[in-house]
């Protein structure tokens, strides 16, 4: 069983700092009806919304800058 590290801290409300073993990211947003965007240090962007309905999934798009 590989072992695997991972830890997110609240800097700001709305703000989150995570951090594994391979890399750091900054989240924003993710209120209670709103996105939450996440830049990583290894240059991934993500933007997650919720989307309304009885099965509440999410559509997350991800672009890595080049």
């Amino acid at each position: 069983m590989p072992l695997t590290f991972r830890k997110s801290f609240r800097i700001l409300p709305g703000v989150r700092l995570n951090i594994n073993r391979h890399s750091w990211s900054i989240t924003t947003g993710g209120g209670s009806h709103g996105p939450k965007h996440t830049h990583s240090s290894t240059g991934r962007r993500t933007t997650s919304v919720d989307l309304p309905g009885p099965f509440g999934w999410r559509r997350t798009r991800t672009a890595k800058r080049h």
